[in-house]
């Protein structure tokens, strides 16, 4: 794992990985404005709501701006992990070419899977984080709980992409994608500093690539 971490971060400060960060940041942050400028007050009540059948009244009193503000942001991070699932994967066969150039490309994702996936791990995501949002206040395990959700919304589709270019054998694909969920945590971690929230999803992909791919000696 060492070593797959290693080769990613190397590969994530590549002028490609750069350029292709730029974009899918740009039509991102598109779409998401749009979406909160047409939903913007659906979105407050919907909090207000929300809030309202939480027995603790310093929620009700102070946690409106917060959970306004934490479901813009994670609407954000949702927009990014499906833009970048669609976008990546010229990127990754030039990684895979770049690092593995005996692996052959066999296949490629399907749209409308790949979209599925996407949006079925986006809906779990996002059920979980508002029923279970006053995690989010304890410390330390708010932060590793908020890791295991949004590693929830990598691992799936990333899986997805990156497997469906170099591998056919179901029983391959779950033995080379195990230990999985922490990779996704990993790159998850990526979502707590700002501006480098824009390279959570695409350091998933690189990292689930070189996991797939590589073996670590």
């Amino acid at each position: 794992m060492t070593q797959t971490i290693g080769k990613s971060f190397k590969d994530i400060l590549s002028p490609t990985v750069l350029l292709f960060v730029f974009k899918v940041t740009l039509i991102s942050l598109a779409i998401t404005a749009a979406v909160l400028w047409l939903m913007g007050g659906s979105l407050n009540s919907f909090v207000s709501g929300y809030l309202s059948w939480l027995p603790w009244e310093w929620i009700q009193t102070t946690g409106a701006s917060v959970v306004s503000v934490a479901i813009a942001y994670m609407l954000f991070i949702i927009t990014i992990s499906i833009v970048t699932s669609f976008m990546v994967e010229p990127l990754l066969i030039t990684l895979a070419k770049k690092h593995y150039p005996e692996t052959q490309v066999i296949g490629s994702p399907n749209i409308t899977t790949s979209l599925l996936l996407s949006l079925k791990s986006a809906m779990i995501f996002f059920i979980l984080f508002m029923f279970t949002f006053p995690i989010m206040f304890i410390p330390l395990v708010g932060a590793v709980y908020m890791l295991w959700l949004w590693s929830i919304l990598l691992k799936a589709p990333t899986i997805y992409d990156v497997s469906s270019l170099f591998l056919s054998d179901k029983k391959e694909i779950k033995e080379r994608t195990k230990k999985s969920t922490i990779l996704a945590m990993i790159a998850a971690g990526f979502n707590y500093i700002p501006v480098l929230n824009i390279f959570s999803a695409v350091f998933a992909q690189i990292l689930f690539l070189h996991h797939i791919l590589g073996k670590e000696s």
